[in-house]
């Protein structure tokens, strides 16, 4: 049975070691995953993208570049957070494309398009501006994943402690296209 929204507030704690042996089930994962990709963002960008790893050899290589925390080896599923980097700029035909989602006139359309462009001026200015803005996105993702998981008994741990390139570099993440937002273990507690 879920837990409402204060027993989950009530049971979400950074859980620093995970029950290795005890896995979540696809529905719960998907269910967490569906939560932070429904999440409210700015301009309804949804500027992100969800890593999920599994792979026992891969969380063991992110490992040592996360501060060599122990959330990231013992956990059930790792996601990485990605911050769009390259979706977010008006010429990449992505804003265009959030906005046609509503049907409006084209008039309309062109109106948001320049409020879209002029109002992020200085955020659209350069691809670190954009990581900044994008990466805060990422955070509501984030909060209703560990939300969600919690309400399913599942425990998380968000973890800015990390070295970005390396870990950029292992994951061969194109950083014109998506940067390194945060890394979000997945699991059960040992001590309940």
């Amino acid at each position: 049975m879920e837990k409402s929204f204060n027993e989950a507030m009530d049971f979400r704690h950074a859980c620093k070691v995970f029950n290795e042996n005890k896995k979540i089930s696809e529905k719960d994962i998907i269910d967490i995953l569906e939560a932070g990709r429904k999440s409210p963002s700015s301009f309804g960008m949804e500027p992100w993208k969800f890593l999920v790893i599994k792979n026992e050899e891969l969380k063991a290589k992110i490992r040592p570049y996360c501060w060599d925390q122990i959330q990231v080896t013992s956990c059930s599923h790792l996601v990485v957070i990605l911050a769009a980097i390259e979706d977010v700029k008006p010429e990449s035909g992505v804003v265009k494309k959030r906005f046609s989602r509503r049907e409006m006139p084209q008039e309309m359309l062109d109106f948001y398009m320049q409020k879209y462009a002029s109002h992020l001026s200085k955020t659209l200015s350069s691809d670190e501006n954009i990581l900044c803005w994008t990466a805060k996105q990422t955070y509501i993702a984030a909060a209703n994943m560990m939300t969600k998981a919690a309400t399913l008994g599942i425990d998380s741990c968000p973890i800015e402690g990390f070295e970005k390139e390396n870990v950029e570099r292992i994951l061969n993440i194109d950083i014109k296209k998506y940067q390194l937002s945060l890394v979000l273990p997945f699991g059960y507690r040992i001590n309940k």
